[in-house]
């Protein structure tokens, strides 16, 4: 599978209008640390790309790719840097004179109607509790802790025949055993890691830190690890002094698993 980062920001994205950080001040010129709103575009042969995730910077993210239009996405949680784009993207599908499918739990989809009552117009709502299939990986969600925001779902990828696994968890914090169970046994974690050590008190926060990042990554041990969902305290060019295996995410990475 090819896997494309099309976003590895946090809710608010890079640079932060009101902001005038050297992270942000850095990606207004040079431009290294960019960061649109999370978003994968997974590719495998003989399928249509599936797209993980569909945040306010689905236009620009569609643009740079040179895409004109996606058949198919995942949802991981209903919230705005997450969904963002469906409407741009219904509106794609009005105007092309198709509809789209958009894969996610239960309980997202029942979010997703009550903010766009109208969007089955152009989508087909697929719920996917029980996974999926996406040529010959098998596509599983489970429901991890948000923290002060709730809940959000993860994805793992099984090979079926290969014993190749790979897992998304972009939004998660304090996951508990049963949670952590589904990252064990990864050739690759795409894990979503907001700060560098973040200072604020647990009951405020949503999403792992780094330093937290690598303290589960040493726990689950998976071949190699990405934190995405990076925001503008993270600067791409400082050395974390990261081990050899884990990396952060970048605008337009790809990697394949």
């Amino acid at each position: 599978m090819r896997i494309t980062f099309l976003g590895q920001g946090d809710s608010m994205g890079t640079p932060r209008v009101y902001c005038e950080c050297t992270v942000c001040e850095e990606s207004r010129t040079t431009g290294a640390n960019i960061r649109l709103r999370s978003s994968l575009l997974l590719e495998t042969e003989g399928l249509s790309p599936l797209l993980l995730d569909c945040g306010p910077d689905w236009r620009v993210q569609m643009e740079r790719q040179g895409l004109r239009h996606i058949q198919q996405a995942l949802v991981t949680h209903a919230h705005f840097d997450h969904i963002g784009g469906l409407t741009e993207w219904a509106d794609a599908c009005r105007w092309r004179e198709e509809k789209a499918e958009v894969f996610a739990p239960r309980e997202v989809l029942s979010e997703i109607r009550q903010r766009f009552p109208w969007i089955e117009r152009q989508f087909t709502m697929t719920e996917n509790d029980s996974g999926l299939n996406y040529g010959l990986w098998r596509v599983t969600p489970w429901k991890v802790n948000h923290g002060k925001n709730g809940y959000s779902y993860a994805y793992r990828f099984d090979h079926k025949e290969r014993n190749i696994s790979w897992a998304y968890c972009s939004d998660s914090i304090q996951l508990t055993e049963t949670q952590k169970a589904p990252l064990a046994g990864l050739a690759l974690m795409v894990l979503g890691t907001n700060y560098v050590e973040e200072q604020y008190p647990m009951d405020t926060r949503s999403v792992y830190d780094m330093r937290e990042g690598l303290q589960l990554a040493e726990e689950m041990k998976p071949e190699r690890v990405i934190f995405t969902h990076l925001s503008h305290d993270v600067d791409v060019r400082s050395d974390y002094e990261l081990p050899s295996h884990v990396k952060l995410a970048t605008t337009g990475m790809i990697v394949t698993v």
